[in-house]
């Protein structure tokens, strides 16, 4: 298992990855402040199930989630709007 944490656009999360999970799948979680959002999460955390070997051939988990976070910023517009609490 690896942990990470890296800050994006001034998020800063935390990646576990964890290569080889179960013999079938590489796993990715993200944490970050639950009064924040990502493009991938709006509560503080992401898990994701991956084919093996992708994240590797990504360069890396840090690139992975990089790449996976601003290729849905395009996707969805996602604007980085802190949610209310009130």
């Amino acid at each position: 298992m690896e942990i990470h944490t890296i800050t994006w656009r001034n998020i800063e999360i935390e990646i576990t990855y964890t290569p080889d999970k179960f013999g079938l799948v590489d796993h990715i979680e993200l944490h970050f402040d639950k009064r924040l959002s990502l493009p991938v999460s709006d509560t503080g955390y992401r898990s994701n199930f991956i084919p093996i070997g992708t994240i590797k051939a990504q360069g890396g988990a840090v690139q992975f989630v990089t790449k996976w976070l601003d290729r849905e910023v395009k996707r969805t517009g996602w604007n980085g709007a802190q949610m209310s609490l009130f």
